[in-house]
This record gives C-alpha cells, sequence and structure tokens, in this order.
C-alpha cells in the first residue's frame, strides 16, 4: 500500500467508530426502524429505481449505512472498503439489523482482483469517494471489470465544482483547489470530521484528488459503458461550506445565497456493453 493508501486508511480507521456513534448516521434509529433508509439512498430513490433481486456492489462502503439500505430495498449487496474498522462497524451494524451483507477489505482500484469479475447487476457509489481516488482510469477500470454485461453503474458524489472551492474563505465563492486530476494528492490537516463527535480525531491528515466531471465520464466511455444519465445537483448531505449554507427538511444542505451559481453533487448513470 503506498503512502496515501496508509495516510486515508488511517483516517478512516480512526473515524469509524465516532461515525457510527454520531447522530449524523443516525445507526440507532436504523437499526430500530427496518424501512428506515439513509438520507443518501432516500435522496437517490427517484433515480436508482427498483433494485430487487439484483447483484449489487457498493464500493467504499464505509460504515455500511448506505449498503444496508440498498437491502433494504431488496438487492442482494456486498460492501467493499479499505478500512478494517469501517467493515467492523459494518458488520456490526448489519448483524444487529438483520441483514445478510457480504463486506469485503480492498482498495477500489483492486476490487476486481478480491471480488467475481463481470458478476454485478449494479455498482453503487454514493457520497464522499471519488475525491479518494488517485486515478478516475483506475477506478473506471474496476468499475468495467465488476459489471456483469448490461449491468448498471449508479454514482451520486460530491460534484468537482464543489471539491475546487476554499471551504475555509469566507464570503464569496473563490476556486482555490484544482478541477482536474492531479498527479500528487491534495494534502489536507484536519483535526475533526463532518459529523457531530464527542472526540477529536487523533489521524489529522488526507491525501485527496478531484477529477473533472469530463474526466469521469470519458474514462467510463473509454471502457465500452454507455453513458445512460447525468444529473447535477443543487444540494449536498453535509454542510460542505460553513457558514454559507443551511439544512433542509430532507438533510440536504444549499447555498444561502445565489444556489444556481454552483453544482454541490452529481447523479451519474451508465450501463456496461450486453
Amino acid at each position: 500500500m503506498d503512502d496515501s493508501l496508509a495516510v486515508n486508511r488511517a483516517g478512516w480507521d480512526d473515524r469509524a467508530p465516532l461515525h457510527a456513534a454520531s447522530p449524523g448516521y443516525a445507526v440507532e434509529e436504523l437499526i430500530a426502524d427496518p424501512a428506515r433508509l439513509s438520507g443518501v439512498v432516500r435522496f437517490d430513490l427517484p433515480l436508482l429505481g427498483d433494485v430487487t433481486g439484483l447483484r449489487a456492489v457498493h464500493l467504499q462502503c464505509h460504515i455500511g449505512t448506505d449498503t444496508l439500505s440498498l437491502a433494504r430495498l431488496g438487492a442482494r449487496v456486498t460492501g467493499l472498503d479499505l478500512s478494517p474498522a469501517s467493515l467492523e462497524q459494518a458488520r456490526r451494524i448489519a448483524e444487529r439489523a438483520g441483514a445478510a451483507i457480504d463486506y469485503v477489505e480492498s482498495d477500489v482500484a483492486r476490487a476486481a482482483e478480491v471480488l467475481p469479475r463481470h458478476a454485478f447487476d449494479l455498482v453503487y457509489t454514493g457520497i464522499g469517494a471519488l475525491n479518494w481516488v488517485p486515478s478516475i482510469e483506475r477506478w473506471a477500470d474496476a468499475v468495467a471489470a465488476l459489471l456483469a454485461p448490461a449491468g448498471r453503474l449508479f454514482v451520486r458524489d460530491g460534484h468537482p465544482m464543489l471539491s475546487a472551492i476554499d471551504e475555509e474563505a469566507p464570503g464569496e465563492l473563490t476556486v482555490r483547489h484544482p478541477y482536474f486530476e492531479t498527479p500528487e494528492p491534495m494534502v489536507f490537516s484536519f483535526g475533526g470530521t463532518y459529523v457531530e463527535t464527542d472526540r477529536p480525531t487523533a489521524a489529522t491528515e488526507s491525501h485527496e484528488w478531484n477529477h473533472g466531471l469530463g474526466e469521469i465520464v470519458t474514462a467510463l466511455l473509454d471502457r465500452g459503458l454507455t453513458i445512460t444519465g447525468l444529473v447535477e445537483h443543487r444540494s449536498v448531505p453535509h454542510c460542505a461550506l460553513p457558514g454559507r449554507m443551511s439544512e433542509r427538511d430532507d438533510g440536504e444542505w444549499v447555498l444561502d445565497e445565489h444556489p444556481e451559481r454552483v453544482p454541490l453533487t452529481f447523479t451519474l448513470q451508465a450501463v456496461a456493453p450486453g
């Protein structure tokens, strides 16, 4: 494992128990109510459609609240993540919820080495995943290798335009970070996390990459996938720009002023050759 993966795995290992205990993930409520879905998957439903009976893999699943939600919608789900501490929490949550979910530890670029190739009707990726991927080309290789013939990719993630904005600059939106993928990571140091916790994090460094929307689409097209949907959204399921956003009733956050200025998330769908 290279330095960046080791740094990021340490960060997720540190945060996993904090996230599982945080009200932001609402784990206890999710377990207590068999009909409850995570906020991310609830948002996805109009575009996600019926997944009953589909063989699905959730890449970069973290503690598995979205994975459990897909299982509750009827999919036969496998979750994959590089953090053993995250998978420990995910397995515990699934067991308490009575859900039969397989979890596999791996970096997403190596997913096709640890999972059956061309075996999944649905490859699902949720919020906050692609910024941890060093190479969108290698990510697209993994997606193409996992999808069954005519299988579907579903991605909702932070928009690369949002990732380029300086989240600490007050007032006007300022572009600070790369929009396009760079060979070297953006290195951040932050002692907290994106949900409420009862202690600061010990692992404060993260290595991240941005990927332009065109880079993502082109990587999938180059591997023979057909793009079937691309929607840009004005909301994101966390306070991505502190001091400049408000939370809606559905748990999504929007800009206080002129939300039409910048997309905050996107949903992309693609289908493998059939």
